[in-house]
């Protein structure tokens, strides 16, 4: 049976890095990183380490004020190396046709925003059966 992860987090305006509001493209790799750790504690019961990405792909915009919901999955287990693939969607966003600034559209297709595969290994000696 293969682990999965979920969480959902609102872009700010922190997390804008380009004119226009838009999102750096590391700040999702940051949660991609932060499913990892959860995927290798519910594996492993260790936050092990992210030893690199295979494959990333950034398909649509990220803006601040966007609610991004991304998921993880250890698709391959070997003796100490976690595969993983990742998904981000954006499934709210905010309106651009509305009266106020404070607006948003709940997306009626969450739009994938980025995916990526990636290794983490969790040493043999820290590896608890869970």
């Amino acid at each position: 049976m293969s682990e999965k992860a979920m969480i959902r987090i609102r872009m700010s305006t922190n997390d804008a890095h380009y004119a226009g509001n838009l999102v750096d493209g590391a700040k999702i790799l940051e949660i991609f990183g932060d499913l990892a750790t959860e995927l290798l504690i519910r594996s492993d019961g260790d936050e092990g380490l992210f030893l690199s990405y295979d494959n990333v792909e950034f398909i649509a915009p990220v803006y601040a004020g966007d609610f991004i919901e991304a998921k993880g999955e250890i698709i391959k287990k070997g003796n100490t190396s976690r595969k993983m693939e990742f998904e981000a969607h954006k499934v709210i966003t905010s309106s651009k046709n509305a009266e106020y600034d404070s607006a948003c559209d709940v997306l009626d297709q969450p739009v994938l925003v980025s995916k990526a595969t990636g290794t983490c290994v969790v040493l043999q000696e820290r590896q608890r059966d869970l």
